[in-house]
């Protein structure tokens, strides 16, 4: 299908769309969503030329999963974020089922895209290319073609190229699937991002001691932070155990050192990056000042995201927050990004048992709380949180079945800061220490009510809506 036609379709889906979509009650304030249609991985993140550039996957066509498009972001400050020439449009042969995910790098001054061309088979067979594109001055992406070809060894299953430069030389993780089924993470070297080696295995299912763990590995990403190498991952195919790994699909990391020269990766144990309901396919950055910051998809690739009522709006899905990270005694922290300090508006403060704290406005919020005891905190009766000894359970009902579910975080609970917008919240736990990142929809003019016995210390800041522009 040609360019030109899928551009033309593209813009009538988002003419067409785009007020509907705008008056849902459910739309975020400030967090990023698609103008219209489906959006789900962040790609692409660089601050390139002083300028944040996210791009992501995107069908403006409709609410559902399928020939991927690139939509394109930019801001100077992760606040304020403006809308940007269409990046990719899945229309040459070797991206014919989609342009799939990848990040971007900069080569001597110019903007790359590394990503995979997705290309099904009518006998249900797949295969993939990892290809480039580079930015123009008008902000617009020309295609140079695939530079790597399905490595021998593996399945269909090789995409999400993630590319970093190290001692002069370009490299590259790619996340795969052997002939045995079994998830991996390939490590590639390259002097020109055109010419592709193989280096090796780094890590994956059945390597490294980990024995069977999963039968895909999907969204590698790579770097160095704080002395140590953390290699982001999300596997496909873990066992549901009782208080963790309790989505569809998981997304974590391990920390570890990276031998280039070996191709291999001493490491220690796999750590969900978060526990709610929602989150999948993070991808990280470095900014100019140095902090590594990550974003990910507050979504999950499974069955109950088509049963969100603002598929009736005819949108889906929103990324988190923009996430700073460090490293603190062998595990990741994050904490939002200090950048979203400039949303806050009026602050008032609270302190005493959770039953006589009154009820807070969370349409577009943010709590900064302490705990002391056990506390019950209610969102709009729509989705709730325990804090107890033994740690955090939040509550909802199942969008498809109504059935009540749980997510979990085990340890003790001594701070939570949360972040909520309209239908979602983003709870940061013990300063970073974990992270649980939920979508609910409540009416409009959600509140939120506390009760229990324990002693809380609060403020509360109503957060200012960013309009993408």
């Amino acid at each position: 299908m040609s360019e030109a036609h899928l551009l033309k379709q593209a813009l009538r889906a988002v003419v067409s769309g785009q007020l509907r979509a705008s008056r849902d009650p459910h739309r975020p304030a400030w967090h990023l969503a698609p103008p219209v249609g489906l959006m789900n991985d962040p790609n692409g993140f660089i601050q390139f030329n002083q300028r944040y550039v996210l791009c992501y996957q995107w069908n403006p066509l409709a609410c559902q999963h399928g020939a991927k498009f690139w939509g394109q972001w930019s801001s100077s400050d992760l606040v304020h974020w403006q809308h940007e020439p269409l990046a990719l449009a899945p229309s040459e042969s070797y991206e014919s089922h989609g342009c799939y995910s990848g990040s971007a790098v900069d080569n001597d001054g110019v903007l790359t895209l590394v990503y995979t061309g997705n290309v099904k088979f009518d006998d249900g067979s797949r295969t993939a290319w990892q290809c480039l594109a580079t930015r123009d001055e008008r902000g617009e992406y020309r295609k140079l073609g695939p530079v790597l070809a399905l490595p021998e060894g593996y399945t269909g299953h090789v995409r999400d190229p993630k590319v970093w430069q190290h001692e002069g030389q370009w490299y590259m993780v790619l996340g795969a699937q052997d002939l045995m089924l079994q998830g991996k993470v390939l490590l590639l070297r390259s002097p020109d991002l055109h010419q592709w080696t193989l280096l090796g295995e780094i890590a994956g299912s059945q390597l490294n001691g980990l024995g069977d763990f999963g039968y895909m590995w999907e969204c590698p990403d790579l770097f160095e932070l704080d002395g140590s190498q953390v290699l982001v991952v999300c596997p496909q195919g873990l066992a549901a155990e009782q208080w963790r790994y309790r989505n569809t699909f998981q997304s974590g990391y391990f920390c570890g050192e990276l031998d280039y020269e070996n191709a291999h990766f001493q490491h220690g144990e796999f750590h969900e990056l978060d526990h709610g309901f929602e989150f999948y396919a993070p991808q990280t950055c470095q900014s100019a000042d140095g902090r590594r910051l990550l974003i990910g998809w507050m979504g999950i690739p499974d069955g109950d995201e088509f049963f969100q009522p603002t598929k009736a709006h005819g949108w889906m899905h929103i990324m988190t927050c923009p996430r700073e990270l460090t490293v603190a005694a062998g595990r990741v922290l994050q904490h939002p990004a200090r950048e979203l300090q400039q949303l806050r508006q009026q602050e008032v403060r609270f302190s005493g048992s959770a039953d006589s704290l009154p009820d807070l406005d969370i349409d577009s919020a943010e709590l900064a709380l302490s705990i002391d005891g056990v506390c019950h905190a209610s969102f709009a009766d729509t989705l709730t949180l325990d804090a107890e000894p033994q740690g955090i359970t939040l509550r909802r009902h199942n969008l498809r079945s109504g059935e009540p579910e749980a997510r979990y975080w085990r340890g003790e609970v001594r701070t939570l800061r949360i972040l909520c917008d309209r239908s979602s919240i983003e709870v940061f736990i013990n300063d970073g220490e974990a992270v649980m990142s939920s979508r609910y929809f409540p009416d409009p003019l959600p509140q939120l009510r506390f009760s229990g016995s324990a002693q809380i210390a609060l403020r509360h800041w109503r957060l200012q809506q960013c309009v993408i522009e």
